[in-house]
């Protein structure tokens, strides 16, 4: 999915929520409970379903009539609705990012160390690495992009259970790049910026005025070697902040 439509998704279940509870922190609690009950789904139970976007409304309309039910009884009858009814119904230089925070400690110890092993590049090296791969996603030019990518780099998306990104790590070039032109292709009110990212130069990504993901890459050995797309909500609020 793109930055686009996962940032309508999830306002789309946030208006259904909203409509039927009245309350906008409420909202917000019945969409990271729809969230974490989809990725509490198997890979194959999720792939099984041909309208992701409809499950999780359906979801979302039993959350909100369960949080409901005990305030709209009438003598020993609650008002139910079937799943089908609610259907029809300034720049930041650094940010603390925890992009390690989705790993399992295996994981974490493994990206930890590819880094460690690999031969750094200069800050103009990386920097220049970084803003040729924004040019590409730009572009959508696929070859110039896996030809940045290290034949075996590793992708890390952490969505925080809030958005519907991946939830495993990504590996080799030709799948990363698919990965990345797929979340950050061109569409109107959509942009991608070179920016600082704790500290060394990044990409970030925005839809309208919203910052709706931060990219940071390890850069060795003249290529990327590992790509950490931050999209949880959570983690950009410092990136929205009026």
């Amino acid at each position: 999915m793109s930055i686009a439509e996962l940032l309508d998704e999830r306002r789309y279940l946030l208006d259904v929520a909203r409509w039927m509870l009245g309350s906008a922190g409420e909202a917000e609690c019945v969409v990271d409970e729809v969230y974490r009950r989809w990725y509490g789904l198997s890979g194959t139970a999720r792939r099984e379903i041909a309208r992701p976007r409809s499950w999780l409304a359906r979801s979302a309309g039993r959350s909100c009539l369960s949080r409901l039910a005990p305030v709209e009884r009438s003598g020993d009858t609650a008002i139910e609705a079937g799943p089908e009814e609610v259907e029809a119904g300034v720049e930041v230089s650094r940010v603390l990012l925890d992009p390690l925070g989705c790993l399992s400690p295996d994981e974490r110890a493994r990206a930890i160390l590819r880094v460690r092993r690999s031969d750094p590049v200069a800050p103009w090296e990386h920097d220049a690495l970084v803003r040729a791969v924004g040019r590409a996603c730009l572009y959508g030019d696929a070859e110039h992009l896996v030809s940045l990518l290290c034949p075996d780099v590793t992708a890390f998306f952490d969505g925080g259970g809030k958005v519907r990104a991946l939830s495993r790590p990504l590996h080799g070039g030709r799948q990363v790049a698919h990965s990345l032109l797929t979340l950050l292709a061109r569409r109107s009110r959509t942009a991608l910026t070179a920016q600082s990212v704790n500290g060394r130069t990044g990409l970030v990504a925005r839809y309208g005025r919203q910052v709706a993901a931060v990219i940071s890459l390890d850069v060795a050995d003249h290529r990327v070697i590992q790509v950490w797309v931050i999209l949880n909500p959570d983690k950009l609020r410092s990136w929205n902040q009026p």
